[in-house]
Parts: structure tokens; sequence; C-alpha cells
């Protein structure tokens, strides 16, 4: 049985189509979010590890190290199981930083370019041969298909495939932030396509070829030697290298870099990944011996790496044959695919832009989108280069196993970047030459040498790769690049920059680096100086996404938000450019300042964010010791006295919530800004106190939205805890205000008391003279009596001495009024109304207004005539004070069943709604210091309840003008009442 070549051209068309419309409809939108996001979608992704080198490869390996071809699941499955300590971090670190590969984090770590830019040349070489795998086993598969020799132009025809799939749907986006949403949907529907055609054949081979689990344990009791040659390399063979090969394959190939951290579309599906991936293997490998037994008993033609295919044609089943092509297809594709992708970033970010680097004046992101592309064509050009010139000479395991070994060089930076924060480039660099020059000359250059047209004489003395001496290459690579990076490291120093990235890459890091003052000031002068290097729209785009990351507005100037813009910028531009480019801009550009003193300290604000987030993690010691700051901090949050603390370069540290409500100035405004930013008046009052020598400030006078305050304010030094020897300060601000207040007012009232008894005390010494002038004009009218001039001037004198009397008396009683005891006559309101009417017409310094006495005559209550006058001198007080010159104030009685409503009503501007509940509470006025003493009202509400009576408010008084004011007393009717005639 065979296939034609147009025949299978037309199904890898027909898949490759598929594939596209999975991707399309992904970035379409017309697959629900939900779906995409899920975390089965994200570990089906990054079953694009199971390539054809474990589709078909796997198959062999059983038949060449028995039991051992399971080491290439269980140790991926390790390492997924392992993500608390190890995926986790890496994942962490690459949204943190827009990381978008593993030369980025090495660059990033060790903040070298050449750690980058070898780091992609190696991986560059490492993975030649499973790019050349990868095309080798379609071409190998078609060919034993269609038995013709077509491998030169399917090898062709098939990288063109991949090279357009590639560009449309992996490289439409240039930065990391920006997931390629079609790319994964794509990748977790091959990788189920591969689970379904392998378990498929797996399967159909259990109960067609060996009639079940029964008739399967019939033949192996027949063939033991079969169970024999499974179990002896695991004896014998090297399957512990082959184990910690593909442990190290889940972290270090780019492709399960890529699809792991880059493209995580959520954080949450790891969890779900480090069950699920192992689970996706495990059901893989289910099928593998019963492929290979099958193959085996069927004794098919081709060789073990391709039993998969050989089932189906040694049972003359066409549907089976063709599942297991499109299941190669689709290993092969899905693995080009991201392979390419990432490997073409990793080109761009660490070969490409550190010796070339757009014009400013162009489209950037045009620019790097196509060179990106251009390299996306070129790496699988030299993919299929590499495959022409080894011209099919070695089998799948060879090819395989020579880029895992070279790519195990990696390990020990990974490791060293989560765990050993004093390891520096010169080690790193040292040991990853080293450990490639090994691999170089025990695998690569013998792969090389054994092509007829290939003659490396100066080899005889390398290993012979074979299945009996590559591991030795493998582990005398890894051992002298572990040796030589151990010692590198630690006779050599690093760097600050390196040991600033260690802390950072740290699993348990909770720090940052300084806090130092940036040369730019706000963020619109970072994109003018990033327009140098980037171009003006670009450099404006990037800053208003660094800004929106952040959530900070456009005109952000505190120090604190712009090193933490600088540092996202940094990152965002190391997703587009890769860390060493970034870092370079971000340096040259956006520097800090050089200061004259040495004064660098660690920023306290990250580090408690850092605090909160791993707050869940903290146990033991450290928990209790978080406890105890979250304590400490809310005490200082919740403390009713106004805290600020200051670090030594002015910034402010804390704002606790009694300074906001103080200030009104919030703390996530003005937290990390300088104390020069606050705005007036408490910017000058605080700066003065600041530069005073005195620790203490009494009773500070400050002017607040035309409002007088009163402060205490007092100082300390402190010693900043992340910078030993480095003083801050911590301001106290004590609001005295109401306490002054009332002071004052007490004060205002006792000089009223005083008043009002040296009235009373004069008036008493008036009353002996007027008495005397009345007797006197009295006598001189009666003696006189024929003069009629005489008798109508003695009559004027006698009735301005009562006038005065009655004046006398009227301030007598006013003075004594509080202490007299409660009366209970009748007190007709038209007289107290003409007597509070007098009083005030006395003070002639109020407003000029019209009094207009309407009470009945025949209206009386039952009280206390004084103390009704005194209600009545406030209310028209009040009125008076509220009411335009010229005004009329009307008193007015109406009698309403039992009682009687004594009315004061005014033409002024109203009472506000806003402090219409306040009017009666001690102390409250809405007059000018030293004018009112906000007591009168409260006394006036005292005494009517002394009255049995109530006070209600009506404002304003007229609805059609909004003007005016009426109070409404009402106070028990006197049942002795006479009616009116």
């Amino acid at each position: 049985m065979s296939f034609s070549l147009s025949e299978l051209l037309l199904i890898s068309a027909a898949y490759l189509l598929t594939l596209f419309g999975v991707a399309w409809l992904s970035e379409q939108g017309l697959i629900p979010q939900r779906l995409i996001r899920h975390p089965l979608v994200y570990t089906l992704s990054l079953g694009v590890y199971a390539s054809a080198w474990a589709f078909y490869g796997a198959v062999g390996m059983a038949y060449q190290y028995g039991y051992g071809f399971l080491a290439c699941y269980l140790g991926v499955s390790g390492a997924f199981m392992l993500a608390p300590v190890l995926l986790y971090p890496i994942l962490r670190l690459t949204r943190t930083y827009q990381l978008s590969s593993l030369a980025d984090l090495f660059a990033f770590r060790f903040r070298s370019t050449w750690a980058g830019a070898l780091t992609t040349l190696f991986m560059l070489v490492s993975v030649l041969p499973l790019l050349a795998l990868q095309i080798q086993a379609v071409t190998d598969s078609v060919g034993i298909l269609t038995q013709e020799p077509v491998k030169a132009r399917v090898a062709l025809s098939f990288c063109a495939l991949i090279m357009l799939f590639t560009i449309l749907f992996g490289s439409r986006h240039i930065a990391t932030r920006e997931k390629h949403q079609g790319l994964v949907c794509a990748i977790a529907f091959e990788s189920l396509v591969k689970l379904v055609a392998l378990g498929g054949i797996g399967l159909y081979t259990l109960y067609r070829v060996f009639d079940g689990p029964q008739g399967l344990e019939q033949w192996l009791l027949h063939q033991r030697e079969v169970l024999g040659t499974l179990h002896t390399p695991l004896q014998e063979g090297p399957w512990r290298t082959l184990l910690l090969l593909f442990f190290a394959s889940a972290i270090v190939m780019p492709h399960m870099y890529h699809m792991a951290f880059t493209e995580n579309l959520n954080p949450r599906g790891l969890a779900s990944a480090s069950w699920g991936l192992p689970l996706f293997l495990l059901l893989m490998s289910l099928a593998v011996p019963l492929i290979l037994w099958a193959g085996m008993h069927l004794e098919v033609a081709t060789g073990p790496e391709y039993f998969t295919l050989g089932v189906g044609l040694a049972l003359e089943n066409a549907p089976l044959t063709l599942l297991a092509y499109v299941g190669g297809l689709s290993a092969s594709s899905g693995l080009i695919i991201v392979l390419t992708l990432a490997l073409s970033g990793m080109t761009l970010n660490h070969l490409v832009l550190p010796l070339y680097q757009p014009p400013a004046e162009g489209n950037i992101y045009r620019w790097l989108k196509w060179t990106r592309r251009t390299l996306i064509i070129a790496i699988i050009a030299a993919g299929y280069a590499f495959y022409r010139m080894l011209d099919a000479s070695q089998n799948l395991s060879n090819l395989g196993v020579t880029a895992f070994v070279a790519t195990l060089q990696f390990l020990p930076g990974v490791l060293s970047t989560l765990y050993w924060q004093t390891a520096n480039r010169r080690g790193f660099i040292a040991g990853l030459l080293v450990g490639m020059t090994v691999w170089l000359g025990g695998m690569m250059l013998p792969m090389l040498g054994n092509l007829q047209d290939v003659h490396l004489p100066l080899l005889n003395f390398v290993y012979a790769l074979d299945d009996t001496s590559w591991h030795l290459a493998a582990i005398t690579s890894l051992a002298a690049n572990v040796l030589v990076f151990s010692l590198v490291s630690i006779f050599t120093e690093p760097s600050p920059e390196e040991r600033s990235a260690g802390e950072a890459c740290a699993v348990d890091n909770v720090r940052r680096p300084q806090r130092r003052e940036l040369l730019a000031t706000s963020a619109q002068e970072f994109a003018a100086r990033l327009a140098r290097p980037l171009g003006a729209r670009t450099a404006q785009r990037e800053v208003k996404q660094a800004l929106r990351d952040l959530h900070l507005p456009f005109d952000e100037s505190r120090p604190f938000a712009l090193r933490r813009l600088r540092d996202r910028i940094e990152a965002n531009l190391s997703g587009l450019m890769g860390p060493s480019v970034a870092q370079d801009i971000v340096e040259t550009f956006l520097p800090y300042k050089t200061a004259s003193e040495d004064y660098i300290t660690e920023d306290i604000h990250f580090i408690e964010s850092r605090l909160e987030d791993y707050r869940s993690r903290l146990t033991g010691l450290a928990a209790e010791l978080d406890a105890l700051r979250r304590y400490h901090r809310q005490t200082l949050q919740e403390l009713p006295m106004g805290v600020c603390s200051l670090s030594k370069d002015k910034e402010i540290l804390m704002w606790n919530r009694a300074m906001e409500e103080l200030t009104g100035i919030s703390a996530e405004r003005v937290v990390g800004s300088c104390l020069t930013t606050l705005d007036p008046p408490w910017r000058n009052l605080l700066e003065d106190f600041v530069q005073r020598s005195d620790e203490h400030l009494y009773k500070q006078r400050l002017s607040l939205d035309g409002q007088m305050r009163w402060l205490n304010l007092h100082k300390a030094a402190i010693d900043e805890p992340l910078a030993p020897g480095s003083s801050g300060l911590v301001l106290l601000v004590e609001d005295l205000t109401e306490t002054q207040l009332l002071e004052n007012k007490l004060a205002h009232s006792e000089r009223l008391a005083s008043i009002g008894r040296l009235a009373a005390g004069v008036a008493h010494e008036i009353g002996n003279p007027i008495t005397g002038i009345a007797c006197l004009a009295q006598n001189l009218r009666e003696e006189h009596e024929d003069d009629a001039e005489l008798g109508e001037i003695s009559s004027q004198i006698i009735d301005q001495t009562k006038r005065v009397t009655r004046i006398v008396r009227s301030l007598m009683s006013f003075a004594h009024a509080g202490s007299h005891t409660q009366a209970s006559e009748a007190v007709c309101l038209a007289d107290i109304a003409r007597e509070a009417i007098g009083l005030l017409s006395l003070n002639r310094e109020g407003t000029e207004v019209s009094f207009l006495n309407l009470c009945d005559p025949g209206h009386c209550v039952v009280g206390d005539p004084q103390r009704l006058v005194q209600v009545l001198v406030n209310l028209l007080s009040n009125a008076r004070d509220a009411s335009p010159p010229g005004g009329v104030i009307r008193v007015r009685s109406e009698a309403v069943e039992q009682s009687i409503d004594l009315i004061v009503e005014d033409e002024g501007s109203g009472i506000p709604k806003a402090i219409a509940g306040r009017l009666f509470d001690p102390f409250f006025t809405t007059k000018d210091p030293g004018k009112g003493t906000g007591l009168g009202l409260a006394l006036v509400y005292s005494i009517v309840e002394e009255h049995y009576g109530r006070i209600a408010v009506d404002s304003p008084a007229d609805p059609e003008r909004q003007r005016g004011t009426r109070i409404r007393v009402t106070l028990p009717r006197h049942v002795d009442m006479a009616p009116v005639p």
C-alpha cells in the first residue's frame, strides 16, 4: 500500500489550513476568551514539547533504551511538578521585566550584552539538529508513504508553508505584553491532534494486532526476550543522563520557555499545567510500548523510529496510516513554528539591535516587525540547510539527543539566576564557553565528521557519536561548565548592577534597588528625553503605555512614581528590544543624578508592596515580624495626630489618615513626592519648621480657606532603617483649632459677663442722680407753675429722666436675667418685643434696619419675662446681622390652640442648608472671630426648652425670591388671659 505525493500534499495543506483557521478564529475573537484563557488550553499548548522526536523517535528510544524512553516524559514532568520553586519565579521575572526569552533572562540577570549574545548564538547552533529532525521526520514520512525519492521537494515545500504560518500568526505583535492568542490556540489544537493520533494508534494495535490486553499478555509470555530488552538498559544504559536532559529541556529549550512564560495568558494556568502536562505526557507514553511491540510482532519493514507509520502500512489500513502522518506533521510543524518565533526574538534583541538600531525618524515598530519576519525566514532556512548537509545520515534519536545536550549547558545559568545571587557574568560566560566547546568537540563536530563529503581528521581523539558514548560527552560538558562557572564566580566580584539584578531575580526577593533622584522631573520630560533614541511618536507611546500600566496620570511628577515609571519603561522596552538595549537607552537618556554625598537607600515603598505580595508565603519568624510591622504601621495610620515621615532628601515616606483629614491632601497623591511639591500653605509651614532648630512649635497660626487654624508642631530625627547613618525626620502635627476657638469663646463670654455686671453696677449708680434730677425738675415745675415755658422745660426733663430710668432698669434686668430663678407669670409678648427692640436700638453699630412689633397685646404666655426678652434680643440681633441695609424685621404672634407662636422674620439671604442642622450647637458661628461666640442660639434653645416650648427654623421664608428666614418659637399659652374686646 502506498500514497501519491499529491494526496499527501493535499492532506498536508488541508491540515495546515485548519491550523490557520483555528488561529484566525482566535485572533478575531470568535472563540470565547474564557475558553482561550482556560488552563486546559495553556496546558495543551505546552504539548509543543512533544515534537516529531517524541512522536516518532520515542518508539525508537524504547527500542534502543527500553523503559529508559520514559525519561523524556518523566524529566519534563519533574520540572513542572517543581513549579513553585522553579517555574513560578521565572514566570514572575518574565512578566515583571518583560523577559521574552532565555537570552533576555541572562542578559538581565548578569547585566551583560555578551551574556545575551552568546546565549543566542549558542542556542541557534544548538537547535539546528532539532530543526533538521523535524524536517527529516516529515520528509521521511512522505518518502515511506509514497515510496518515492521526493525528500528535497517535500522539505522545501514544508519549510515554505511553516515560514508563512509563523510570519502570519507568530510575529503580528512585537512587544511581549501583546500575547499571540491565535498561536496559543493553534499549538493547543496541534497537541490535541498528536494525543488523539498516538493514542488512537496505540488502542488500535492493542485490539487489532493483539486482540486485547489478554492477547498482548500471551504474546509477551512467549516473547520474554522483548521484556528483557526493555529492562536491560535501565541497569546499564544512560537513562539517568536522559532524565537530566529532559528535565533541563522543560526550562531552557526556546520553544518551552516561549510557551510556558512569554505566551502565558493566565498566570494561574501554570498551577494546572504542573499536573496537567505530566498527565498529557503520560497518556502519550502509554501508546509507545504498544506501537513498539506491534511493530515487532508484525515485522514492520520500517525502522523502529517509524513504527508509528509502519503499523498502519503493515495492516494495510489507510485511515490509520494517514492519522499517524497527520500526527507527525502536527508534531513537527508546532515545534518549528514556536522555536523559530522564539529564536527570531532572541536574535533580534541580542545580535541585531546591539549592532544596528533603527533610525528614530522612521517607524520603529514596523522596522522591528519586518526584521523579525526576515529572521524567521533565515532561521528556518538555516535548519533546512543543516538538514540537507546531513542528508538523513543521522537517525532521529541522535539528532534529538545532540540538541538536548547542547541546551543542557544553560541549566547552571538558570539555577544560579534563582538561587545564587553572587554568581557573575564572568563565571557564566566562562562556564558556557567551556561547556559548549566540549559539546562541539564531543557531539556536533563528530556528527559532521561522519559525513561523506566532510573530513575532520583532528577529531579522532573525541568520542564517536553513538549510543554508548554520547552521555559521556554530555556529563563531561556539564561538569566542565559547572566547575568553571563556580570557580570564576567565587574568585571574582560581581558588579553593583549584577548584585542588584541578582537580588531582584532571587526567589525570596523582597528588596528593590536604590532610591535615587532622577534628572527628569516629570513624565513629559521622560517622553522628551526618549524622543532622541526612539523618535517623538514612539517615545510618547511608550511613556503613555507605561503610565497606563502603573495607573498613573500623565502629569505625574512624584520622585517615587517617576522611579517606578523608569523601571516600567525599561521593562517595556526590554520586551520590545531586549534587556541589553533597553538598559542602555534608559541609563543613557533617563539617568540618575550623581549625588555629591553618599546617600543611596533602598526604596521602602517597593519593599512594603513586595511584603504585601509575599504575605501569604511568610511563615515562622518572618510572618511574626511582618505582623508586628503591620501592627505598628496601622498604629501610626490610626493615630489621631498628623504624622509625616521624611527621608534625608525630604521625600515623603508616610502621610497618615489624620494628616489627610487635616490638610485635605490624600496620601496616594503625596507619598513619594518631595516636601517642596506640597500645596501652600502647608509647604511653607512644614518647610520652615524643618529648617528651624526648634523641635517644637506651639500654637502656630495658619490661614486655610479663609479660616484661621492653630497647630502644634513637633519633630524628631530618626535613623533610616535601610540606610544606617542617614537621618530622616518624623513630623507630628496637632490640630488645636477647636480647643483654641473654645478658649477664645469662653474668654469672650466671660468678658460679656463682666460687662453685664459692670453695666448693672453703672445702672445702679446712675439711678440716684437720675432720681435727684427728676425731683429737682418736678420742684421747678411746681414752683413756676405760672411760667409756661419753664413748666414745659421741666416736663421735658422729667420725661427724659423717666426714659433713662426705663433704660437703666432694662439693662439691670437683662444683666441679671441668667441668675434669676424660673418665674411662672403671665408675659405679654407685645411688651417683651417692645423692650427687646428698645434694647437693640441702643446699639448704633449694627445694620440700619426697621423693627416692626406686630404682636397682639392680648397674647400672653407663661414664663420669665427677662429670659424671654433675652430670647428675643438674640433672635432680633441675628436677624439684623443677616438683613440688608434698610431691611424690615417683623415680630408677630399667632394663637394656636393651647400655645402662642412668637415669629421673627427677616429679609436676609437665608440660612444655607449645609449648616441648618448645626444652628443650635454651642460655639457654632459663621461670624468672623471676635464678632460672635456661637452661644446665642444655643442659649435661646436652652431657654425655650426651660419654658416647655419648641423652636423651628424656616429658610428661605420667601420661596419665590429665595430670601429671608422665619424663626417660630412656640410657648405655652397663659390660661387666665382675658379675652380681647
